[in-house]
């Protein structure tokens, strides 16, 4: 092999060895409506700002706090109407008032909005049985942000809330990373396609649609491919993907067995920057670089490639895209005892819920198999036990992946 951390290294270590190969990819920008979940490439600096001018907070009567009485009514003589649009040349002068709604631009003049629930009118007149301060109801230009501020940083994420900030500050594209070009592949001469019948020996390819599944939630559009048990089939078809991919995803034939051709052929023609890792599953994950392309092989259990792909996979996906905000850390508290008497840092599956306290609390999924996916779809979250053999008592806090929903009990 021609990498300096062949053996079982850390996971901190791997983690970090992921991130400092991975260059992020090129800039681009993107329109506005597909920008949700993608990754600022520069700092975003408001052009206008917000609010664009002075508007109503309520419906009701722009008016000149100086003409109301604390001490009785007043009486106002209403000039116009501004509602929610174009401002028109409207003015408050002494003793006037203009009927507004709720967004309107304050016309000049005016201070404050006199709610509509606390006036009445009379004889063409609106009377105001309250005194008001300047200010009142009243959204000042500027004060949620200043033209010429960074509202967003390069390295965030567009979330909905950010993405309607961005639409308000009348931004139609986005400077956004690209996507990564991932190329999926699913090895082993076993596997046949749902849908297709079996022969004895054979079994349906979980791992590619699940892969595909895991990266559209991330944004990123593969098409699982097939790699043969054949050393010449499986160089031809990765450094084809290495050419045009960023990152060529693989599951399965990272082992030590007779078929397992992957680490063979990445060290001929790549590079091997680690194999195998202290992770339970997952063990035998391989990582290094191909004609450009990084390649990260994942074992071929169901159970280690969901593991590896939210542990490992996901932060390169970031690392790639510049990501600089972690991902939401969880600590929910066992609901039943853990034992670990291995060294691995381990991945257990377990099911979070909310209590009826209103804290979380996980149940760790007694099936501990690298191979019994319906355990995985039972479950919602991993549960992160560190390195060295311990055991938990119920009620000890722990760190929780989650990956599916949850919620109350």
């Amino acid at each position: 092999m021609n990498g300096s951390h062949i053996g079982r290294i850390g996971f901190d270590e791997a983690l970090s060895l992921l991130r400092d190969a991975a260059t992020p990819v090129p800039a681009e920008a993107i329109p506005l409506a597909q920008a949700l979940g993608g990754v600022l490439a520069e700092d975003v600096t408001a052009p206008i700002d917000l609010q664009p001018f002075d508007n109503a907070a309520m419906d009701g009567f722009a008016v000149r706090a100086a003409d109301l009485r604390a001490d009785g009514v007043s009486a106002l003589r209403l000039v116009g109407e501004q509602y929610a649009g174009p401002a028109r040349d409207l003015a408050v002068g002494p003793g006037e008032c203009v009927r507004i709604t709720t967004g309107a631009p304050l016309p000049a003049g005016a201070d404050s909005v006199l709610p509509k629930e606390e006036a009445r009118l009379a004889d063409g007149r609106v009377i105001a049985a309250c005194a008001l301060t300047p200010g009142t109801h009243v959204r000042r230009r500027g004060e949620d942000v200043r033209r010429g501020e960074v509202v967003l940083h390069a390295g965030q994420v567009v979330t909905p809330v950010r993405l309607g900030m961005l639409a308000a500050l009348g931004f139609s594209r986005v400077p956004l990373r690209r996507r990564p070009h991932v190329a999926v592949f699913s090895s082993g001469d076993e596997l046949r396609p749902a849908g297709e019948p079996l022969r004895p020996g054979e079994i349906h390819d979980s791992n590619g649609p699940m892969l595909q599944a895991l990266l559209a939630r991330e944004g990123i559009q593969a098409a699982p491919q097939h790699l043969p048990d054949d050393r010449a089939a499986v160089t031809e078809r990765l450094r084809a993907a290495a050419r045009s991919a960023d990152l060529v995803l693989t599951c399965g034939g990272v082992s030590a067995g007779e078929k397992d051709l992957l680490p063979a052929v990445l060290a001929q023609h790549g590079e091997v920057v680690f194999w195998k890792v202290r992770i339970k599953p997952g063990m035998p994950v391989l990582f290094g670089r191909l004609d450009g392309a990084l390649v990260l092989g994942l074992p071929g259990n169901p159970v280690s490639v969901l593991a590896t792909f939210l542990t490992l996979a996901q932060a390169l996906l970031d690392a790639l895209q510049g990501r600089s905000e972690a991902r939401a850390a969880w600590r929910a508290r066992l609901a039943a005892p853990v034992d670990k008497p291995h060294d691995r840092l381990e991945f257990r599956r377990g099911r979070l819920e909310v209590d009826e306290h209103g804290g979380l609390r996980v149940h760790p999924d007694p099936a501990t198999g690298s191979h019994r996916l319906r355990a995985a779809a039972q479950a919602n979250a991993l549960i992160v036990l560190p390195e060295g053999p311990l055991t938990l008592e119920a009620g000890a806090l722990v760190h929780v992946l989650p990956y599916g929903e949850f919620g109350a009990r």
